[in-house]
């Protein structure tokens, strides 16, 4: 049985542009999995966050299952990245960008994985251009 969670934070493509992107293992409690395998996750607003050389992610949503025993909603998750990469992201962490978590899912191995990204803010006139964008592939489609 395959199962195909796949939940994508899709303010952030909007918001952001991407520079660079890790997969990373998250800390979780058995509560929390099952939230998350039955898709009960909210990742907008959601942020990462460098606490004692160890990336957190704040903000992340995971509604409780009534069924199991409750955990925090909000409670700060720790992403499970190698030391290798968690230095070079504290290092590329300048001004003006951020890390962002942008998609949770399961692997072929059924374990949970988060992709973060590196990212940096998109100013008013880069979003409208996207928006322009968007619509002027729409009419496109739409004349074929």
């Amino acid at each position: 049985m395959k199962n195909s969670t796949n939940i994508i934070n899709r303010k952030a493509k909007f918001d952001f542009e991407f520079l660079d992107s890790y997969i990373s293992g998250i800390q979780l409690l058995g509560s929390e999995v099952k939230s998350i395998r039955s898709g009960k996750i909210s990742l907008t607003d959601s942020f990462c966050m460098f606490i004692d050389g160890e990336l957190f992610v704040k903000n992340m949503l995971i509604e409780q299952n009534l069924n199991h025993f409750s955990h925090t909603a909000n409670r700060d998750k720790k992403l499970l990245l190698n030391k290798k990469e968690l230095r070079r992201l504290e290092k590329e962490l300048t001004d003006g960008l951020t890390i962002i978590p942008y998609r949770v899912f399961i692997n072929d191995k059924g374990l949970i994985k988060m992709e973060v990204v590196l990212a940096k803010g998109k100013k008013l006139y880069d979003k409208r251009q996207s928006i322009k964008d968007r619509e002027l592939k729409k009419e496109i489609l739409r004349n074929k």
